[in-house]
């Protein structure tokens, strides 16, 4: 029965895509490791994330390095 809401909890959880279009280079480590910590570590690569408030701190703060797309 717990598995059951589980999955339902899940399926009504939000999601956004952050995909990188912009470069680690030159930037600063602690910006590097957040989009590591994201999931992106080449340029146009995408990942489906979990809409929390600690996702979106990650994206605050490269925010000039990646684009949002809520769903």
């Amino acid at each position: 029965m717990a598995q059951a809401k589980a999955k339902k909890a899940d399926a009504s959880k939000k999601m956004i895509t952050v995909t990188q279009i912009g470069s680690p280079i030159g930037r600063r480590n602690d910006q590097e490791q957040t989009l590591v910590g994201l999931g992106l570590n080449k340029m146009h690569r995408s990942k489906q994330l979990e809409d929390t408030p600690a996702v979106r701190g990650m994206i605050y703060k490269v925010r000039h390095l990646v684009a949002v797309t809520e769903e």
